[in-house]
């Protein structure tokens, strides 16, 4: 069944029982009616297919919508809040620009390699300073959190030479340049070859836990969220890389409906609008301008069952519908166009995992799992559900539990975002899970995409929150890069779950690595970020 076929099941549908939502943003809560469609498995997986430009979703809400009590407030009614293209922004470049690389949060690095290495060698480490402001949570040091993904940005060359006439980098800028945001507060950039810096760190100002995005017009902009607040304000901003000075500064949200002002979520840009969830429970919706500046064009805040999470994932997209997932569960569709809540899931507990989108036989599905925080010992969900509709596909329930150490716990289940099986593992689907079944335990697993059987557990030796990464050797072998919380880096054959190598590096990997060929970047609590070149 392709997308179009599925779009002819879907709109008769909701025409008969009325629930074709009015197009436009309103101020106002809107309550959904609507009936759920059929239930979609997949008989088949399509191979991995990149998402260009594609056909509008339908402004349709469904029943279990329901459960969302929201309002919409729109700052610029000027503004057309329709996204004027939905072409993949993030699609026709090298550069790796937001978390999990673009709007289907994938981490599809497109890394190949001639044959299987055999071993890893550590190029270089850079240390960043130390953040030793006393927060409610302790001095937070430095180095790297979660997701703390790097990014990869190779600039046009009009861009560079503007940043080279603002005096804004170094003489080791070359237009390519690895950043990462660190505890300490800074941003950092470093010559992706030599690790020297390419311009002087940029103070964000209290710690960035989460990963920053670059805007993929390349106008210049970064966005990077404060993870804690180690002083005041504490916030979001827009930095220009033009002359590495603030655009844009989003303070603590005094409508928000949860007070808590951190954004960890990777923003996304889609069409003319960039999309920035935040832990206070709201979506923002901003308007980019060519010249870079950008403005605050409508904002969604929303309770499910009376309560506003906050929002930690990084939202994944398809055509004109955004999925976020929330500290309490929830899992919902968007309508970008409008911020209308489309359809509602629910894992129950709390889901920090930012979901992945995988296209299948020419129809959108959602792979999301879901932590062990609200119980000692349970389950941790991890679900397949039909993108359009939220009707779900298959679920797993793992056993693990919350690890308590004095007045701290550490939860089990997925911190790590999925990622796609591709070449002779494309029917599958990989990601870590913390077990805490024996002391701090984790392990590597592959999912089937078709039926949700676990095919393999690979115990690692501590628990994992870091996203795995794929590369591919020429004949199709598929290989994943991953690393766990004592500082372990692995090499894993995707097919079997075999440890090819296993390297000590560094201190607690929290963060997510990026592969460029055959180099791999990360960063880590202890230090900062670390290259490293497979061999």
């Amino acid at each position: 069944m392709t997308l179009f076929d599925l779009h002819k099941r879907i709109l008769p549908l909701a025409l008969a029982v009325g629930i074709l939502a009015s197009a436009g943003c309103g101020s106002r809560k809107q309550d959904s009616q609507a009936t759920e469609g059929d239930s979609l498995a997949t008989d088949s997986i399509a191979t991995r297919e990149t998402v260009e430009s594609i056909e509008r979703l339908p402004d349709t809400v469904y029943t279990s919508a329901a459960k969302i009590s929201h309002v919409i407030e729109v700052k610029d009614s000027a503004a057309d809040g329709r996204i004027d293209n939905l072409t993949n922004l993030y699609g026709k470049t090298n550069s790796i620009l937001t978390f999990r690389k673009g709007p289907l949060r994938q981490g599809d690095f497109k890394a190949k390699l001639d044959s299987v290495p055999t071993a890893m060698k550590v190029d270089w480490t850079i240390e960043t300073e130390l953040e030793r402001k006393d927060t409610v949570y302790g001095p937070w040091g430095g180095g790297t959190g979660w997701t703390g993904q790097p990014l990869y940005v190779e600039w046009p060359d009009s861009v560079a030479a503007k940043m080279k006439r603002n005096s804004a980098v170094t003489g080791d800028f070359t237009g390519k340049e690895v950043i990462f945001g660190s505890l300490c507060g800074n941003l950092y950039f470093l010559n992706p070859q030599s690790g020297k810096f390419t311009r002087q760190p940029v103070d964000v100002g209290n710690p960035i836990k989460g990963t920053a995005s670059v805007d993929p017009t390349f106008n210049g902009n970064i966005y990077v969220g404060q993870g804690v607040p180690a002083s005041r304000p504490f916030g979001a901003k827009a930095i220009s890389l033009l002359d590495n000075k603030t655009i844009d500064f989003m303070p603590e949200d005094p409508k928000a409906w949860r007070h808590w002002g951190a954004y960890d979520s990777s923003p996304i840009r889609v069409g003319q609008f960039l999309f920035r969830p935040a832990e206070n429970g709201s979506l923002y919706k901003y308007l980019v301008k060519a010249n870079g500046e950008i403005s605050l064009q409508a904002t969604l805040r929303y309770k499910v069952n009376g309560a506003a999470p906050g929002i930690e994932s990084s939202m994944a997209v398809y055509a004109n519908y955004g999925f976020l997932a929330d500290n309490h569960g929830n899992i919902l569709a968007v309508n970008l166009d409008n911020l209308k809540p489309v359809w509602h899931y629910s894992l129950d507990d709390d889901t920090d995992a930012s979901p992945m989108v995988a296209i299948e036989d020419g129809n959108p599905y959602i792979y999301v799992g879901c932590e062990i925080d609200r119980v000692d010992r349970g389950f941790a969900k991890f679900a397949k559900l039909n993108a359009i509709t939220g009707e779900k596909v298959w679920e797993i329930t793992p056993e693990g539990r919350r690890y308590n150490i004095g007045k701290k716990h550490f939860d089990g289940g997925f911190y790590a975002s999925p990622l796609l099986g591709e070449g002779d593992c494309a029917d599958m689907i990989f990601t870590n899970r913390v077990k805490n079944t024996n002391g701090q335990n984790g392990v590597f697993m592959a999912i089937s995409r078709n039926d949700g059987k676990v095919l393999y557990e690979t115990p690692l030796a501590h628990y994992s929150w870091s996203s795995p990464a794929g590369l591919q050797t020429k004949d199709g072998q598929m290989l994943i890069v991953t690393a766990d919380g004592s500082g372990n880096l692995y090499l894993i054959e995707g097919k079997s779950g075999r440890i090819l190598i296993k390297k000590s590096v560094g201190y607690n990997f929290e963060s997510s690595p990026i592969i460029i060929n055959n180099t791999i970047y990360i960063g880590s609590r202890s230090n900062g970020l670390n290259k490293i070149t497979l061999l």
